[in-house]
């Protein structure tokens, strides 16, 4: 039986402004990242996605970001190496902090926005990423997208990867995700989201965009939190890879054994 595990990108609310469906989603997803308070997210709101994640049984993650809460993570920026380092090993610890406050422990790291994308493509600054888990914790699990300079430097430096595909967002052929300013590049419906996940599985890899297969391992699948057919793709996600004979799992448990 093929396990798998289904990520999202939680707690990203900040004061009162408020995103996503965090409650309903930690009741279907096995694991959450957990903003970090630079793209989205505060120490209040921390708190509470970590009580519910905890109360839901799901495994804890860090998603720290650039410094960028007014452009929700989202907008390049180049900073030095050993301040972007320090930055990130600051969010990871602030969350690690609350989640032990609560009793639980952290298991992962997933970057998030446009620092994910860039390292994704950028060896030199998936390794910054990479020196702030290990500086915080070697025996963190980074979650990183498929075929990516973050993934491929990550296990390099001998890190367990979390390998991860996008149920909402199409590929290019060389395996990164369509800008989101390309037609095309996010899908919107429950349903589209469900059959492009059922064939990166059947495939056993990523489908991109023009139909062509990019084979690759993956562990982890990210419904994303922030859209108005999160909760019901899913919903749609987890009970038909439940169907396909899918054992649904925390991440540590499909990453590790």
């Amino acid at each position: 039986m093929k396990q798998l595990n289904l990520n999202a990108d939680l707690g990203e609310s900040f004061g009162a402004w408020e995103m996503g469906s965090d409650a309903e989603l930690l009741q279907i997803v096995g694991s959450a990242n957990i903003a970090c308070g630079f793209h989205a997210g505060d120490p209040l709101v921390m708190r509470r996605t970590v009580r519910q994640a905890l109360d839901a049984g799901v495994s804890l993650g860090a998603h720290p970001s650039f410094p960028d809460l007014q452009g929700f993570g989202r907008r390049a920026m180049q900073i030095p190496a050993a301040e972007l380092e320090a930055m990130l090993i600051y969010q990871i610890g602030a969350l690690a902090g609350i989640a032990r406050a609560e009793g639980g422990v952290l298991t992962h790291v997933k970057p998030h926005g446009a620092l994910n994308n860039m390292a994704c493509e950028d060896a030199a600054l998936a390794a910054t990423v990479v020196r702030a888990v290990q500086a915080f914790d070697p025996s963190l699990i980074l979650l990183a997208p498929a075929l990516s300079q973050l993934q491929r430097v990550s296990a390099a430096a001998g890190l367990a990867v979390g390998i991860e595909i996008f149920a909402d967002r199409a590929y290019t052929d060389e395996g990164n995700l369509v800008p989101r300013s390309q037609p095309g590049a996010v899908l919107h419906s429950a349903e589209d989201c469900m059959a492009h996940v059922l064939r990166f599985v059947e495939a056993d890899g990523i489908v991109c965009a023009s139909g062509k297969v990019l084979k690759t391992p993956f562990h982890s699948i990210c419904v994303h939190g922030d859209g108005p057919q999160a909760v019901s793709a899913a919903a749609m996600i987890r009970e038909s890879l439940q169907e396909k004979g899918c054992r649904l799992v925390p991440l540590p448990a499909a990453v590790l054994g």
